[in-house]
């Protein structure tokens, strides 16, 4: 099926040109593709963005192994490989930047300076660019120029401190969470930004940093340090300040429900038999000083029965619950395919592969025609996309960048 104006996204016929690498700014340029901007990825010659090279898991043949890692974050874009540092790449950057309404970097402060292509050079060439910046620990303060990785940035800012089973057990969340929270900020200031460019005629600049990103959804756990003066700790899979709310072992296995209303609570409690006013469980505030009397008694009535029967009990009584999927679970889940995040695209390479789908659906206004975008491209192979774009921009002579 051809794709339509009604299937490419509301940011067709916008260009983003995607200088970044690992997984920050290529998710926010993944982000604006799949809303259907043209985003045309700039690599480095011969070995192309980091994550090629990261894993396993590698697919596909011997002599041409592709990281999942890297499809992970690189659908509905190009590939171009460009030398930064030589005459040639910087003529076709600079041929790709006058024609952009976004560029993405995520270099240190200062590199794309050296390149020769600061902001002003850049807004020069084109004042309607909006420029895209991430860094690890901000772009100016006493700790700019540290390199920023995901890990590292979870535990500087705290979040480690807040995730695993106890206050000694510290632990990173199971995705770069840093990384992909400082793209969608990225991506949200980016649309911001052509938003406000419709009144001036003029982009800017948008910063952000995985430090930034990760203090910016610390959320209740901030308010209860800068406020109440209290210092959060892990405290395992219960909620810190409502009970009961976690994950709870029953016969066979475990649920996890979520009790976020004194009626809930006296809903729940009337369904497995507890006395939802004694002593300790009267109220929210005293369950959470009661935690474990709230757990040990939760978790003795769950004891007589095992997880799908205890799941449909509590959903016959409107309490929210759940199970614990694994990931070939929830991909094999229908709920997830009814909302499009499965996607199945052609490579090269490889076939027809899926992927993880976008998580924006968009509709007519008055109507419920989806608007989304429905055709999605394969993660590109090292400057597949390099020649065209090349005569693209009447640079087809030039010398071809180094693969």
């Amino acid at each position: 099926m051809s794709t339509t104006e009604t299937t490419r996204g509301p940011l067709a016929g916008h260009l983003v040109v995607d200088l970044s690498r690992a997984l920050a700014g290529p998710h926010a340029g993944m982000m604006l593709a799949d809303l259907g901007a043209r985003v045309i990825k700039v690599e480095s010659p011969g070995t192309g963005d980091d994550t090629r090279g990261w894993g396993p898991p590698f697919v596909g043949p011997e002599d041409d192994l592709q990281s999942t890692y890297f499809m992970s974050c690189n659908r509905n874009k190009e590939s171009i490989s460009l030398d930064l540092k030589n005459g040639d790449g910087q003529a076709v950057l600079r041929g790709l930047l006058e024609r952009a309404d976004v560029v993405i970097e995520n270099f240190r402060p200062g590199v794309m300076d050296r390149l020769g292509f600061s902001t002003a050079a850049m807004h020069a060439l084109n004042p309607r660019l909006v420029i895209l910046s991430i860094t690890g620990f901000g772009h100016d303060g006493p700790e700019s120029q540290r390199s920023g990785y995901d890990q590292i940035l979870q535990g500087e800012a705290g979040l480690m401190s807040l995730t695993g089973s106890g206050p000694d057990d510290p632990q990173r969340v199971g995705v770069p969470i840093a990384d992909l929270l400082s793209g969608m900020n990225g991506a949200v200031g980016v649309l911001a930004a052509l938003v406000e460019r419709n009144s001036t005629g003029r982009g800017q600049v948008v910063r952000t940093s995985l430090l930034a990103s990760l203090i910016g959804v610390h959320a209740f756990q901030g308010t209860r340090t800068t406020i109440a003066g209290e210092v959060p700790r892990a405290q395992g899979n219960h909620h810190p300040s409502i009970a009961p709310y976690g994950l709870f072992n029953c016969r066979d296995g475990s649920v996890q429900i979520s009790v976020g209303s004194e009626k809930l609570w006296h809903t729940f409690a009337s369904a497995f038999g507890l006395d939802p006013a004694a002593p300790g469980f009267a109220s929210n505030a005293e369950r959470v000083r009661n935690r474990a009397g709230v757990v040990a008694a939760v978790e003795r009535v769950f004891a007589g029965y095992g997880a799908a029967e205890l799941l449909d009990k509590l959903n016959d009584a409107g309490i929210p619950a759940g199970k614990v999927r694994s990931l070939d679970e929830v991909y094999a889940w229908e709920q997830v395919a009814s909302q499009g995040l499965v996607v199945d695209v052609q490579h090269p390479l490889l076939g027809k592969v899926s992927l993880p789908g976008p998580p924006l659906r968009f509709f007519a206004p008055g109507d419920t025609a989806e608007t989304t975008r429905t055709e999605h491209d394969a993660p590109p192979l090292l400057d597949e996309d390099g020649p065209a774009i090349r005569e693209w921009l009447g640079l087809a002579s030039a010398a071809a960048g180094a693969k």
